[in-house]
């Protein structure tokens, strides 16, 4: 139980957190994964080499420490965790490897004098603490997702029934349960887990599915990475009629209820959960405005299936396209060349933006250029929702 006075000893570590966290998490990830390769398989050797998995733990370690006293104040960062684990199927037993090499980083990276006794027995309770919370949410999303109809526990193999080429960078993966059973259902805009073994490892990774649900099959779509171990693995080892192991699907990027009219950007292969969300929109007749950025036609997957959508659902759906470039033979033409700025976003919003639900995925500089658009035309206020996720499938 964490006392009091622990509270106010994490409490005063947020200084430190907020100077040095991403150091301290980046010791830590190369501790944890030296020591125990039973853990690898959850960890993208990318996101390690760019830095985002240490800065995304800092974050994580930093939010908990300044909102101990008041863990809901968290906000989704919790949800967002959960979401995670339960694609990768984190177990309770990795818990305990992962508390003992992120309190050894403390006392480490701080050193004897700051991570004193009472610091290490205080980061101690609220990791356990921490854990407790996390391990029970997740339990309850295990439990769910094996009594659901068609749904399971841990891997099961799917066939891969097609394999469609969707541009030059993206393929689509289109997979039916290898026993013959009945589907999961699942929100659109959720992700799934994959189970790989590439050149004798093993990795897990989530990849968003890019259909809305049909009780048939699962389709992921995913863009070749230069370097990136899975993506080229399933570019080109993996062909129709291979074996894929599927995680259940999870995640909390879904369409809010309602009738207000949905705002769906993205940038590159960001743009696979927004196909689900869009169908599902267009299905409940709410108005839609559906903007994607890429850096030319070549490389813009799905562009015939959103032209087909528009052809029909002429009035309920509105859709830009933005390109960094033309390229001679490319297919089709965007709507504008260069970045997607202020004026662009100012001629293809709702005149209303105050009264919205607007979803955004794509490259973290992309990501950041819309909230600071959105933000300038008024959003988001009390009266709109806002999903700052990346894509599941990002980098690999």
């Amino acid at each position: 139980m964490l006392t009091d006075s622990q509270r106010a000893i994490v409490s005063s570590t947020v200084p430190l957190l907020e100077q040095g966290g991403e150091a301290l998490t980046t010791y830590f990830y190369k501790m944890l994964l030296a020591e125990h390769p039973e853990v690898r398989p959850f960890f993208n050797e990318t996101h390690q080499a760019k830095g985002d998995q240490p800065r995304a733990l800092a974050n994580g370690v930093l939010m908990y420490a300044k909102h101990i006293d008041r863990l809901e104040a968290m906000g989704p960062l919790a949800s967002q965790i959960v979401n995670k684990h339960v694609a990768l199927q984190v177990l309770p037993e990795h818990y305990p490897i992962v508390g003992r090499c992120l309190l050894r980083a403390i006392r480490d990276v701080l050193g004897a004098e700051v991570a004193t006794d009472a610091v290490m027995d205080a980061w101690t309770a609220a990791y356990g603490q921490l854990s407790d919370i996390l391990i029970g949410a997740e339990r309850a999303r295990y439990d769910a997702q094996a009594a659901a109809p068609g749904g399971w526990r841990g891997q099961r193999a799917f066939t891969v029934l097609r394999k469609v080429r969707e541009s030059a960078e993206i393929t689509s993966f289109h997979l039916v349960p290898a026993d013959g059973g009945a589907l999961m259902d699942f929100a659109p805009g959720q992700y799934i887990g994959l189970c790989l073994t590439v050149e004798g490892k093993d990795i897990r990774r989530n990849y968003s599915l890019s259909a809305a649900p049909n009780g048939r099959s699962y389709r992921i779509s995913v863009k070749r990475e230069p370097g990136g171990v899975a993506s080229n693995h399933l570019h080109d080892q993996v062909h129709e009629g291979d074996t894929l192991q599927l995680l259940p699907p999870s995640g909390g990027f879904v369409l809010a209820e309602g009738e207000r009219p949905v705002v769906l950007i993205s940038g590159g292969v960001g743009i696979t959960p927004t196909l689900a969300l869009l169908e599902q929109a267009l299905a409940t007749e709410r108005p839609v405005t559906f903007i994607h950025c890429a850096r030319n036609g070549e490389v813009h997957a799905f562009r015939e299936q959103i032209e087909e959508a528009a052809t029909r659902h002429p009035a309920q759906l509105q859709r830009y396209y933005c390109y960094d470039e033309v390229t001679p033979g490319a297919p089709g033409l965007p709507h504008a060349v260069g970045r997607l700025d202020l004026d662009l976003l100012e001629r293809w919003l709702p005149r209303d933006t105050r009264d919205v639900d607007a979803y955004f995925l794509g490259p973290k500089p992309f990501m950041q250029q819309v909230r600071r658009g959105l933000r300038h035309w008024g959003m988001p206020d009390a009266q709109s929702r806002f999903e700052f996720f990346g894509p599941a499938s990002a980098l690999e």
